[in-house]
């Protein structure tokens, strides 16, 4: 016979919270990484919703915190690549380690949910945890260039946004 332990709502609260904080960790962890220290034998995806670890034998999906999305951002100049959802382990953009000044914002309410000088991860990318369910324009400058594309966080929204072209 099997026995359960139902544990208090403010444990299970608690024990959720470090999962979900883990996880957001372990994205961004992932998304940091050099190039050349990034996992062959993995694929790590970001979803709307949920992460997606891949193996050789064996997926693992893994839900991300309902109140915030992830959205991985890599501007360019002159070449980019098509991308909906960002993979941690494969996706390169242009713009490697260079400092940019993001600007983030919610068009239903006109809150800016990101204003930051932000250095892009050694794959071109810079992630923002931002709210779930927005709809927004994503603004860079970089080096005298600019350029600003629409976003959403929404279940169909994108993860990578590749489409940013500075000029």
């Amino acid at each position: 016979m099997i026995q359960t332990q139902t544990a208090p709502a403010s444990k299970l609260r608690r024990t959720i919270s470090i999962v979900a904080l883990t996880l957001v960790k372990a994205i961004d962890h992932l998304d940091r990484l050099a190039v050349t220290d990034r996992p062959n034998d993995l694929m790590a995806s970001v979803y709307p919703d949920e992460l997606v670890l891949a193996g050789e034998a064996q997926e693992v999906t893994i839900e991300l915190p309902r109140e915030k999305a992830y959205v991985s951002i890599a501007p360019y100049v002159d070449t980019t690549h098509d991308c909906f959802y960002h993979s941690l382990t494969t996706c390169r953009g242009e713009l490697g380690n260079e400092e940019l000044d993001v600007k983030i914002t919610d068009s239903a309410s006109g809150e800016v949910v990101v204003d930051d000088r932000a250095t892009t991860f050694d794959n071109g990318f810079a992630g923002f945890w931002v709210p779930s369910d927005i709809e927004g324009t994503i603004s860079i400058t970089h080096e005298g260039k600019s350029g600003s594309v629409d976003f959403s966080t929404g279940e169909e929204g994108a993860t990578c946004i590749t489409d940013l072209r500075l000029s």
